[in-house]
């Protein structure tokens, strides 16, 4: 799990440092930066969890899934779920800045933390967690 994890992550940088790319007109040597950047939303979690923990992945989860469907399918918004007590995850949550449970929007060098509002509302309010969740990913993907 470990493994596939740093070489999940690898090939993520990798991609990243690619993603520009010349076109064959006057301006060759000017990047072309794709228009929608890649939104990335991450639950840290421990392998112990409560109901209200589960609830806040699987509403996340599933607001992203009736949100954006073509975008989820397309890969351009990816949902992950990171398990802090398992090997490897250390890496990721230092790049994502998470420190303990947290709901985290990453959109290049955009990062939303969503936790507070995801753990009032995931299970009392899952609507307005829903709500939360479009007002901040609209605005990377339009």
């Amino acid at each position: 799990m470990k493994n596939k994890l740093v070489f999940s992550l690898s090939i993520f940088l990798l991609l990243g440092v690619f993603s520009i790319v010349p076109t064959n007109n006057s301006n060759a040597n000017k990047p072309v930066i794709s228009e929608k950047a890649k939104v990335e939303v991450y639950y840290f979690h421990y392998t112990r969890r409560c109901a209200t923990c589960q609830a806040v992945e699987s509403e996340a989860k599933k607001d992203l899934d009736a949100l954006y469907p073509a975008l989820v399918k397309a890969g351009t918004i990816v949902f992950k779920s990171i398990n802090l007590d398992e090997d490897g995850s250390t890496a990721i949550a230092e790049t994502c800045k998470a420190e303990g449970q947290s709901l985290l929007i990453i959109s290049g060098k955009k990062r939303f933390d969503l936790t507070e509002n995801a753990f009032m509302y995931a299970r009392s309010k899952p609507e307005t967690l829903k709500q939360e969740i479009k007002k901040i990913i609209d605005p990377l993907v339009k």
